[in-house]
């Protein structure tokens, strides 16, 4: 058998070590640990019978979202690493965390993954919160500290609220159902007078497992199935549970929960005061314009002396009216002097025309007497006819009958000699 170099030993050691243990699960107490500068991780992990060295580099050392402390026990997943140069091989992390937090993490991402499936989360089902809420129901406990730090941050900034407070157990076995019970109690004054605006569900920070009540499904159901407004605030803003994403709305830790419901009375005084001042500068500069103004017309009324101007052309328009007056009964004396002389001249003319018209009616009265036939008759005139046609004598043959007639007799005559003058 060849000896081997104890690089080459080393090299073979590397290559079958960080082949096999590409991916590993190592649980463990922590011995020591150190955070270096650069931000790398340098840790111990150890059982009652072994340790080995581990290292977390600096880019898996910014997801991690504990603080590591001697004496945990953890879970880290890795892979083994061989240095060559000295023999020794450590466990490069790529992520840390408390043991038994690895199974309720599974469960975690199952449940959300079923309540995600059946729209649970949907931003179709998240209720709007009132702008300024007049009745909060808290649920926490009585004793903790969340309670205390959102009813302080909520006596800052707006005294105007009422705060209802349901005693509520947030970590152990029966906390699951006291959230559930006072949910629904909280949620049953719906549509009353006593109802409220909204609930915030919340606590402090502390362990998954302390906090693992808000990651039950049944409380998830009561928070879906609630009519109010729930505000989920529980841990600190690293921290995620079911009740974030089922809930409303999700504030990062329970204090800020208080913020984001309750409007701050000092942002709404400044604005009020800025509103003030705008109004007073804009209502100063109105004032000093109209001002402006008056002063203007007070001035054009000294120099044009409206009174005087009044009372000079109430003088001239009277004085217009009387010279109008007189024009109009000179006007109506002269039209009836007018009116009168042409009722004369028509009379004059009426009696020329009916002396005229007499003497024409004379005239034809006489012209169409000497046609009358009675007259002519009465003076030797006959009518001569022939054949019932009238004719002239110079139509008459010799030997030729007619009628000689006048008003009363016709005479039947023989033409028995013609004689012309």
């Amino acid at each position: 058998m060849k000896a081997l170099a104890v690089s080459e030993l080393n090299a073979q050691i590397k290559s079958i070590l960080e082949q096999t243990f590409m991916d590993i699960l190592v649980c463990g107490e922590i011995s020591s640990v150190k955070i270096h500068t650069s931000g790398h991780i340098y840790l111990t992990l150890k059982d009652e019978h072994s340790s080995i060295r581990c290292v977390m580099f600096k880019g898996n050392a910014r997801s991690l979202k504990m603080t590591l402390e001697v004496g945990q026990n953890v879970e880290i997943n890795g892979a083994i690493s061989v240095y060559s140069p000295k023999g020794e091989y450590q466990i490069l992390c790529k992520s840390i965390a408390l043991a038994g937090i690895g199974e309720l993490s599974r469960a975690f991402e199952a449940l959300k993954t079923k309540l995600s499936a059946k729209g649970y989360f949907d931003s179709a089902h998240k209720k709007p919160l009132p702008r300024f809420p007049k009745r909060i129901a808290l649920l926490t406990s009585a004793t903790g500290a969340a309670k205390e730090d959102m009813l302080k941050v909520a006596q800052k900034r707006w005294e105007n609220i009422h705060i209802t407070l349901f005693n509520t157990i947030v970590q152990g076995v029966e906390a699951k159902d006291s959230i559930v019970r006072n949910i629904a109690l909280a949620d049953s004054f719906f549509g009353t007078k006593e109802g409220f605006d909204v609930l915030i569900i919340g606590r402090g920070g502390g362990s998954m497992e302390d906090m693992w009540a808000f990651n039950e499904e049944c409380v998830a159901e009561a928070i879906f199935a609630a009519r109010t407004p729930i505000v989920s605030a529980v841990g600190h803003e690293i921290d995620t549970f079911i009740s974030d994403f089922v809930a409303d709305i999700r504030a990062p830790t329970p204090s800020a929960a208080m913020e984001i419901l309750l409007p701050d009375k000092n942002e709404y005084l400044r604005l009020l005061d800025e509103m003030m001042n705008a109004f007073a500068s804009i209502l100063q500069k109105h004032i000093t314009h109209k001002s402006d103004i008056l002063e203007q017309l007070k001035e054009y009324f000294r120099l044009f002396n409206f009174q005087s101007q009044y009372m000079s052309k109430t003088e001239q328009i009277k004085t217009l009216q009387t010279m109008l007056t007189r024009q109009i009964e000179v006007l109506l004396q002269e039209k009836k002097a007018q009116c009168e002389n042409m009722a004369l001249s028509l009379n004059t003319l009426k009696e020329r025309y009916i002396r005229a018209a007499q003497s024409q009616y004379e005239r034809i009265y006489e012209a169409i007497s000497v046609l009358n036939p009675t007259l002519l008759c009465a003076r030797g005139f006959a009518q001569v006819s022939k054949d019932n046609k009238p004719i002239v004598l110079e139509q008459l043959k010799q030997g030729d009958t007619f009628y000689l007639s006048d008003i009363k007799h016709s005479i039947l005559a023989q033409c028995i000699e013609r004689k012309t003058h």
